[in-house]
């Protein structure tokens, strides 16, 4: 799919744009705070609530009228440095990935530059045709808060590799991952129709939040009725939280303890600037039904019904362990194998396999990984 190429200069108006938009939020809170503290005992139905905002409202409205001037300023800076901005570092996918990841949702949502478009690529190149008749397609899906470059790690990348032993065409996915899941999968699932139509064979393999956007275009494509689901042969997770990751069960508590208090409930505003991304990454969200109508950021328990892995395909799961069964560090084992309590996934046994001691990127180049995956791709041991 072709996109507009946005230059360094469109994103750092972006940045700016972004930062503006923080500033703006912390003078809320720090206003709401100091209306809550200063107006006296609840009890007492805040008696000096009144005479703090009317004392405290020029100093607020000249922080908001400056933090006006000063974006203003910084994007005619912007403008007349822009034959100089033009040349970007290599570092740049990775913060605009990292960006995306933790607050990918609000900037799309507000037209920012910095949103990541979701595309296919082979190598470097975009896709802007479909692919050859025949082809086997080997698609590439990365995780939470990184891009389609990060694959390659200390020298190795399973695309090219898998590709020179099986013949396949590597092809990685880039896209927001700040978004719902869910809605990445409808992307996905419509961006493989429009591309793929004359394959032969696709096969996903994917990386952590990857595997769930993998599952949810999986299930777009069977309702929606996408051609490309019927040539789907093989699903590969690596360390996908299928029952999702402790790290962001512990961010909602944090909210949660926050608003506790009146006094510290402002506060509260600061942990929900995560990502509808990260905030499925809670429990392993696929579906909309997972979130809909839900306040992403309220206690609560998990809300996912059933939802079995695709009919028909050959689905695997690989977890890393740190040693001592404890996870890869993001990812506890047993959610990336898809073993649940209630609503396990159903992985056959033979399909399931832990590296150990690994870490949860060690599962991009660590060696056994590409020997599990040549085993599994061509259906015999690999030795």
């Amino acid at each position: 799919m072709h996109t507009k190429k946005t230059s360094l200069v469109d994103q750092l108006r972006g940045a700016t744009k972004l930062a503006i938009d923080a500033t703006r939020n912390v003078t809320e809170i720090v206003e709401k705070m100091h209306h809550t503290i200063g107006g006296g005992p609840e009890v007492l139905g805040k008696p000096l609530e009144k005479v703090t905002r009317l004392f405290s409202a020029p100093t607020y409205a000249t922080i908001r009228g400056v933090t006006k001037l000063v974006g203003a300023g910084l994007d005619l800076a912007l403008q007349q440095l822009e034959p100089l901005l033009e040349r970007a570092g290599s570092e740049r996918g990775l913060v605009l990935a990292a960006l995306n990841g933790v607050m990918g949702d609000y900037l799309e949502e507000t037209g920012n530059p910095l949103a990541i478009q979701m595309q296919l690529r082979v190598a470097a190149a975009a896709v802007t045709s479909p692919f050859p008749a025949g082809t086997r397609l080997l698609v590439l899906v990365h995780g939470s808060s990184m891009e389609d470059l990060q694959w390659l790690r200390k020298g190795h990348d399973h695309g090219p590799a898998l590709a020179k032993a099986l013949g396949f065409v590597p092809v990685y996915l880039r896209y927001n991952s700040g978004l719902h899941v869910s809605e990445n999968g409808r992307r996905f699932s419509a961006l493989l129709e429009a591309w793929a139509s004359e394959v032969d064979e696709v096969v996903l393999l994917a990386h952590s939040m990857g595997g769930l956007v993998s599952r949810a275009a999986c299930h777009t494509a069977e309702e929606a009725g996408h051609g490309w689901r019927k040539k789907l042969t093989t699903l590969i997770t690596l360390g996908t939280p299928h029952h999702g990751a402790p790290l962001e069960r512990g961010g909602n508590w944090v909210d949660v303890l926050l608003g506790v208090s009146r006094y510290s409930a402002p506060l509260a505003k600061l942990g929900q600037l995560r990502s509808a991304g990260v905030t499925d990454l809670r429990y392993g969200n696929v579906l909309d039904a997972h979130w809909e109508g839900r306040d992403r950021f309220a206690r609560g328990g998990d809300p996912r019904g059933e939802l079995s892995l695709p009919a028909g395909v050959g689905c695997y799961a690989i977890a890393a362990s740190l040693g001592g069964g404890r996870g890869d560090g993001l990812v506890p084992v047993d959610s990336a194998l898809g073993v649940h309590a209630e609503r396990s996934l159903g992985f056959p046994e033979a399909h399931r396999w832990t590296v150990s001691p690994a870490s949860h990127l060690d599962l991009l180049d660590h060696p056994e990984v590409f020997a599990k995956l040549l085993e599994w791709l061509t259906g015999a041991s690999v030795r």
